[in-house]
């Protein structure tokens, strides 16, 4: 019984990686990362969103002498959408603007992880703001989808 115990223990904690952590959502994209980056900026852009910054982790961590996976973060946002969402709740700003992280994992998998504006809700006690949360969250699904499919 333990041995049944410890093995199912044991699967579980090896299958949790590839689950998205809490508050994120969590794509699988059918591209590389470089390649899924270049198609969620393309996407953004359509959108009227504007890219602040596209961070190469791997490449940074090449310099200091660490070896990453590829690993990308795109900062982006817009008043428009964001400017809402604050005046419901001023703290969530510090969560914004928005960011995806596109990064390849153990078994070559590339995901997009990205928060959950829900869990925004939630981390910063936004209420009377539905209309505006749900906004965001078919506004992220829907760039979130168009980058990693064809």
């Amino acid at each position: 019984m333990k041995t049944l115990l410890l093995a199912f223990l044991l699967v579980l904690f090896i299958s949790v990686p590839s689950y998205a952590a809490e508050g994120m959502m969590d794509v699988e994209s059918s591209f590389g990362v470089k390649e899924t980056g270049d198609k969620l900026e393309r996407v953004l852009k359509e959108k009227g969103m504007t890219i602040f910054n596209r961070v190469k982790h791997s490449e940074a961590a090449k310099h200091v002498g660490v070896d990453l996976r590829e690993t990308e973060l795109i900062i982006f946002g817009n008043p428009k959408v964001e400017s809402p969402l604050i005046k419901c709740q001023q703290s969530v700003a510090i969560d914004l603007p928005q960011k995806a992280l596109i990064w390849k994992d153990s078994e070559d998998k590339v995901w997009i992880p990205y928060n959950n504006p829900g869990y925004l809700k939630k981390r910063h006690n936004i209420s009377n703001c539905e209309e505006v949360i749900s906004k965001i969250e078919k506004a992220l699904a829907g760039i979130a989808k168009a980058a990693s499919t064809n």
